[in-house]
């Protein structure tokens, strides 16, 4: 089983540098940099970070400054991770799944094989407690948006009963086609209706901030109108999908107190690729800037 056929990721993560990234957290420690950015948090915000993003750093060095600046989670995790952020008393509030970006459940013939394979990592994602599990629509290939939509509400309905079953959320998300060429979960309003025509609490929207405002913007009137189908949230700076401070056009506070205000109880996570030659710098003052 495939729980990390992410092409997406891999290739982000191969433009930032990982050597840089490991010089980087090798000259400067992980305390020093916690104790430069350590406050109370708010609370109103349950922080996660996405560990694709820090790669350089590694998994246990990342665990160790998460757990030291009071971020909760690191996320986008396959199974033989799942111990390390237990050791930190973490969480990953999204784990790799089955699916791919390209070959999603749109393809009927997929359908058979991810049902068995999501339930094989559903059962081992609610053995460690961990409350999400990722998926894609996967790409179009020539299909229209109607009978792709009609494919994964097929699918998806299929896989809801065991997802109620062992009270893990799936979570399709919401990418922006300009970079994911030909990916057909592509705005919310897709992504909604598909939720809908399921009509399970267990099958949910990432609602990625950065991959929505390339293709729909109106942030914070989609979170106010539908909120109730999304699970989970991702942070990123556009353009350029790198920092959220003030060098690009987003207003992460501002979008931050909506979805506080929509009551949501699940977890923000950050997937910006940092740019500062201290990484984790950038993910202390992220988490400062979402902790509204």
């Amino acid at each position: 089983m495939n729980m990390n056929n992410m092409s997406r990721r891999s290739a982000l993560k191969t433009v930032v540098g990982g050597a840089a990234l490991m010089g980087a957290a090798a000259m400067h420690p992980l305390s020093s940099l916690a104790d430069d950015s350590r406050a109370r948090l708010k609370g109103n915000i349950h922080h996660s970070v996405s560990a694709w993003c820090y790669g350089g750093v590694g998994l246990e060095g990342l665990c160790k400054f998460c757990k030291e600046i009071g971020v909760e989670s690191v996320e986008l995790l396959d199974p033989s991770q799942f111990d390390k952020v237990k050791e930190y008393g973490l969480t990953c509030a999204l784990c790799n799944g089955p699916s791919s970006i390209p070959n999603g459940w749109n393809q009927v013939e997929n359908h058979e094989k991810y049902l068995k394979e999501f339930e094989e990592a559903i059962q081992v994602v609610a053995k460690y407690g961990f409350p999400n599990i990722i998926t894609f629509s996967g790409n179009r290939k020539g299909m229209s948006d109607e009978e792709g939509l009609e494919n994964c509400v097929k699918g998806l309905k299929k896989l809801a009963p065991i997802a109620e079953k062992y009270k893990v959320t799936v979570i399709m998300e919401l990418l922006n086609s300009q970079g994911h060429k030909d990916y057909m979960c592509d705005h919310s309003s897709w992504g909604v209706e598909m939720c809908k025509q399921i009509g399970s609490e267990r099958v949910k929207l990432l609602y990625d901030v950065y991959h929505m405002q390339i293709m729909e913007g109106d942030i914070i009137n989609t979170i106010n109108r539908n909120h109730q189908y999304f699970g989970h949230y991702h942070t990123g700076g556009n353009p350029g999908r790198n920092e959220i401070d003030d060098s690009q056009e987003l207003n992460y506070p501002a979008i931050m107190k909506a979805i506080v205000k929509t009551g949501f109880k699940g977890f923000v996570g950050q997937e910006f690729v940092p740019t500062n030659p201290l990484p984790l710098r950038s993910l202390a003052q992220a988490i400062q800037i979402c902790d509204v």
